[in-house]
């Protein structure tokens, strides 16, 4: 594998409930170190299978053009 274009620069955006786009960070030159697909199977746990990323990167910055939506209350 080439090594060349190993590392990319990715967008994480976080959510709120509503759908909303709440904070959003752009990191650059990301690869993976680290993949687990499914933890260690004990039919005696009580164990949720959940899948694990790590991810290195180079560096990061906020996405300063996404601010937080305001709540409104219903009344």
């Amino acid at each position: 594998m080439s090594l060349k274009d190993y590392r990319r620069d990715i967008v994480l955006e976080m959510y709120n409930e509503a759908g909303q786009l709440v904070i959003s960070y752009f990191i650059h030159r990301c690869w993976v170190s680290e993949y687990q697909a499914l933890p260690e199977l004990d039919a005696n746990s009580f164990k949720v299978a959940i899948e694990k990323i790590t991810i290195q990167n180079e560096g990061w910055e906020r996405d300063i053009s996404v601010t937080e939506p305001v709540e409104t209350s219903i009344k």
